[in-house]
């Protein structure tokens, strides 16, 4: 039953590691997109005169949108920063004992996180929320984005916590288990004349 689990957490942990991979390289884009929408505020100001009243706003909603759908692939690469004054000298099982603990905090926080961006984007889409601004945009879109990339935080973090509880029995999730063999697989009886030839096939399959 323990293999089965940890077989099903470890195609978890794999599947994430994809998506996670997907997002975070195409959030990886807009740091050029919030530059590119920069420049060109600063230069409408100097060519025309007065920036473009929806520069700003969209260079914030840009950011916000490259933090978050970039989180959780940085937590995935182990790019967030740590306080390394004990735990450097711990031993890997005494830091995955640590991280399983902490990571079960970060849990329940970031599932308060997406519980209330779920409801700010509902109420944004239900009542056609606008930001109190001169552009004045719809609020909508960055509370979904920003919920997705919360939501994506969450998953991740219960996979580097199935991972943590994983290192501690000594078991790396983030490489394939091998085929499962039955357990009631009846065994083959050693026949040598069988053995004897297949020893030549065996042999030249070696030397391919």
């Amino acid at each position: 039953m323990l293999d089965s689990i940890l077989r099903r957490a470890g195609r978890y942990v794999r599947i994430m590691a994809a998506i996670n991979r997907v997002v975070g390289g195409i959030a990886m884009y807009l740091l050029l997109v919030m530059l590119a929408i920069l420049a060109y505020s600063v230069a409408s100001n100097n060519l025309a005169g007065a920036p473009p009243v929806w520069a700003m706003e969209m260079a914030q909603f840009t950011m916000a949108a490259y933090y978050l759908l970039g989180a959780s692939h940085s937590l995935q690469q182990g790019a967030h920063v740590r306080m390394y004054f004990l735990y450097e000298r711990w031993k890997p099982r005494r830091r995955a004992q640590a991280d399983s603990l902490s990571m079960l905090v970060v849990i329940f926080y970031l599932g308060v996180l997406v519980y209330g961006g779920v409801q700010g984007s509902w109420y944004a889409l239900e009542y056609g929320q606008r930001n109190h601004t001169v552009w004045g945009p719809y609020m909508a879109p960055i509370k979904i984005i920003m919920t997705f990339g919360m939501l994506l935080m969450l998953l991740q973090c219960v996979a580097e916590w199935l991972k943590d509880v994983a290192r501690i029995r000594g078991i790396d999730l983030t490489q394939p288990f091998p085929p499962a063999v039955p357990a009631n697989l009846p065994s083959l009886p050693y026949v040598p004349e069988f053995a004897e030839a297949f020893q030549p096939a065996l042999a030249a399959s070696k030397m391919d």
